[in-house]
């Protein structure tokens, strides 16, 4: 079984893309392999997002047994951090890897037992009601959840009491106009994707106004965008893959232009009514 934890006798290119890596604010996922978080990333670097959105969920819904619903998994990453971490049961739902694939790197990382793979599209969840005790969805929600009509759909798989926290990449705040700022709209227009990101007050108005949840949390990172620019700078050196390597490059030197003034980071926390 591939060693996915984080080991101080790797060789001097490991341990230099460990330091460049390794981050006090979130000690837990410091504990992995970089080499393995790098080469099944698909954008801002997942772990971090999670560490930061676990504590606001609250204990009871990452308690040891917990069923939760890691929607837009992607590779799996977040879905082998919740068990290995905080020992849950995990269905890690994606559209886009297929559940083989996923199997594969759930079963090398030890997690075959508490992780369930499975290919869903988000509109169309195979699951019963009050299935799951929280829903995560890191770096993913917003390809989704901006619909109105969306979140009361989504929260009938939760039982009553229930939490669901997003983390998404957004605004610092709405934009005046209809347009970005012109020095980022040509990331705008490269990626429309984009006008899926909204500030916290947004998120906070979009969940309250569903009357399907209370809104516990929606804040702003404090220096996200700091980041999300380092682990670009890593990905565009460090993948192995084209795609990757381009889109985490431009995405650097969005965030470097921009410095913070509009780009981030937003969590959510929603607890079923």
């Amino acid at each position: 079984m591939p060693d996915i934890t984080s080991k101080a006798s790797k060789a001097s290119t490991s341990e230099d893309l460990t330091q460049r890596v390794t981050n006090p604010r979130y000690p837990l996922s410091n504990g992995y392999d970089p080499r393995w978080v790098v080469d099944n990333q698909m954008g801002p670097n997942a772990l971090w997002l999670l560490e930061w959105l676990a504590p606001a969920l609250g204990p009871d819904a990452l308690r040891p047994g917990a069923r939760v619903l890691d929607l837009g998994c992607g590779r799996a990453m977040t879905s082998v951090f919740l068990a290995r971490e905080y020992d849950a049961q995990v269905t890690a739902a994606d559209l886009w890897i297929k559940p083989d694939d996923n199997a594969r790197r759930i079963a090398e990382a030890g997690c075959a037992d508490r992780v369930l793979p499975v290919h869903a599209e988000a509109h169309a969840l195979p699951f019963a009601e009050g299935s799951f005790d929280s829903i995560v969805s890191i770096d993913a929600y917003h390809y989704f959840g901006t619909a109105d009509l969306y979140l009361p759909t989504l929260t009938r798989l939760l039982k009553p009491g229930g939490r669901i926290g997003v983390v998404v990449p957004a605004l610092r705040e709405e934009f005046d106009g209809v347009q970005p700022p012109q020095p980022l709209k040509q990331y705008w227009e490269r990626d429309p994707g984009f006008w899926a990101f909204h500030c916290a007050d947004w998120w906070r108005r979009h969940w309250s106004r569903s009357g399907v949840v209370e809104v516990e949390a929606a804040d702003w990172q404090p220096d996200g965008w700091r980041d999300w620019l380092r682990w670009s700078e890593v990905v565009a050196e460090e993948s192995t893959e084209a795609f990757h390597v381009d889109a985490a490059g431009w995405c650097a030197e969005m965030l470097r232009l921009d410095q913070g003034r509009t780009l981030g980071f937003v969590r959510l926390v929603g607890r079923r009514l």
